[in-house]
């Protein structure tokens, strides 16, 4: 098990900046890729941000130059950095992970970020 531990969202204003965490144990070797998702009430989840392995980012065209993605590999905790915000922003927030050895994809439990106008 890979727990993936989230922290960091809440209530902004249009224009706001917020960060978002996710610890992790650090144990996984055979990761392929960090990301961040959302979902939004009646709509599907969609990828972010990830960040590969190999150092590769990329970005959902309606985040790009706003969202940041990051990870401190000495504390195994991925961010999200999310400047600008706008109300289109209210989603659930989820990390995620995997483990190609075994096959095996992780989940945080979800932050919820709302944005108002």
């Amino acid at each position: 098990q890979v727990p993936l531990v989230e922290s960091g969202g809440g209530l902004a204003q249009a224009g706001g900046s917020l960060r978002l965490s996710c610890a992790d144990s650090g144990d996984t070797i055979c990761v392929s890729a960090w990301g961040w998702y959302r979902q939004a009430p009646g709509k599907e989840r969609e990828l972010v941000a990830q960040l590969s392995s190999d150092g590769r980012l990329k970005y959902t065209d309606s985040v790009k130059g706003r969202f940041t993605i990051s990870r401190d590999y000495a504390r195994n905790t991925l961010y999200l950095q999310m400047n600008s915000l706008k109300p289109e922003d209210t989603a659930v927030y989820y990390c995620h992970t995997d483990d190609w050895c075994v096959g095996h994809d992780y989940w945080g439990q979800g932050t919820q970020v709302t944005v108002s106008s």
